[in-house]
């Protein structure tokens, strides 16, 4: 499988030994970019990813393939190798690999790779240019650096769960975590922005360097204002399920028929809400004047609010409020959202060649460049697919080198 050369990253090659979800989601965003990434995956099981099924993706008689949806969300773009690394044999061919990559990604336990001489220091004697981006839980260093830390439990320990979910005097009250593993994706969001940083220092300098991104640190830096109130205030923020701590009325609201997220983030679009409500009573009130009143009456003002959104369909609020340029919308399921027409509209999701499945139905990279668009490939359906291809390719190897290593269950 060729890359695109003249693809915004397409001279370079990253050697991939992460798996599950932070490693590959940054690794992923480097090879939509067009970067060779060459994912390493352990003989007879790959990706713990692949397994985590259902769903799986469909053939065309809409029967399970092998592939599960997961795996698929965050490796298209790559190629899958075989290699024990836990083998002398197998080191060795990590260690070639990487002298013919410009970064290498890895997510083990602190200290794992290097009793099989595949940390930074043992690959920077042999190259010394290499980008080396290690991703873990609680860092190289601190107490707590050789505990597992997993999207859940850092959420918890990193202060998002105590911001996220229902006010604690309110039915439902209590902490939440997010969703989607919104941790392990920041983290794979910065992992790529340090190594597009560490790139362009060599690119300038010809040195490597080593990056050591941990996932408590980026939940701690991705608290953002909330950390910001904090660390200013000395209070602690409290749980505001759909509100907002700094802004009335931002949160959603139960219409006629359905719900409604409002956020008027002024003075003016508050006021043009409750008219388009007939409570232009409520604009003029001086308790509601100003947001920062407005704050500190929330309790007096969103109950009133709250009756008025019952006066009016979910359409007819968004209908209204669009024209009278107070921003709204409403609150989608997933059904919708791949309906929607805004996101068919961008071409968000699009349909790939697989080879069992036929096709499989992938979200694009949002990111939009004019002259090197990012690229949509399938993530590799099958385990090891592209071993023989870079073995003998890049390193060189015989087929009958690779036929024994294989025997030998080192790939």
């Amino acid at each position: 499988m060729e890359t695109n050369k003249t693809a915004a990253l397409g001279h370079l090659r990253v050697l991939d030994l992460s798996r599950v979800l932070a490693g590959p989601w940054c690794s992923q965003n480097l090879a939509d970019l067009g970067a060779d990434v060459i994912k390493i995956e352990r003989p007879g099981s790959g990706d713990d990813t692949r397994a985590w099924g259902p769903p799986y993706a469909k053939d065309a008689e809409g029967r399970d393939t092998r592939e599960a949806a997961y795996y698929l969300a965050a490796n298209r773009n790559k190629r899958s190798v075989t290699v024990d690394i836990a083998t002398a044999e197998g080191q060795a061919i990590v260690r070639e690999l990487a002298m013919q990559s410009d970064v290498v990604l890895e997510n083990y336990k602190v200290g794992q790779l290097a009793r099989y001489g595949l940390d930074y220091e043992s690959l920077k004697a042999i190259k010394p240019d290499l980008v080396y981006c290690s991703v873990t839980g609680f860092g190289q260093d601190g107490p707590y650096a050789h505990r597992a830390g997993y999207d859940f439990l850092i959420q918890g320990m990193g202060g998002l769960m105590s911001v996220t979910g229902e006010r604690d005097d309110l039915p439902g009250g209590g902490p939440q975590k997010a969703g989607v593993a919104l941790c392990d994706l920041m983290t794979g969001m910065y992992a790529t922005v340090a190594i597009l940083a560490a790139l362009t220092h060599r690119d300038r300098t010809g040195e490597g360097q080593y990056i050591d991104m941990a996932l408590l640190d980026v939940q701690v830096a991705m608290l953002a204002n909330m950390g910001s109130n904090y660390l200013n205030s000395g209070k602690a923020p409290q749980r505001w399920g759909n509100a907002h701590q700094n802004i009335v009325p931002y949160q959603t609201f139960a219409c006629a028929d359905g719900h409604i997220i409002v956020t008027a983030g002024n003075d003016g679009q508050y006021r043009k809400f409750v008219e388009a409500g007939g409570r232009a009573d409520l604009a003029a009130d001086p308790r509601f004047a100003t947001n920062p009143l407005r704050v500190q009456h929330r309790d007096v003002l969103v109950p009133l609010l709250a009756e008025m959104a019952l006066t009016k369909t979910r359409d007819e609020w968004i209908a209204q409020l669009e024209a009278a340029g107070v921003p709204c919308g409403p609150i989608n399921d997933l059904d919708d959202v791949f309906r929607n027409e805004q996101v068919l509209a961008r071409g968000m999701v699009v349909d790939v060649p697989h080879p069992t499945a036929g096709s499989t139905a992938l979200v694009r990279s949002p990111m939009q460049l004019s002259a090197t668009p990012a690229e949509v490939r399938s993530a590799p359906p099958t385990l090891g697919q592209h071993t023989d291809e870079v073995l003998g390719g890049l390193l060189g190897r015989s087929a009958d080198d690779v036929a024994a290593l294989r025997a030998r269950g080192v790939l």
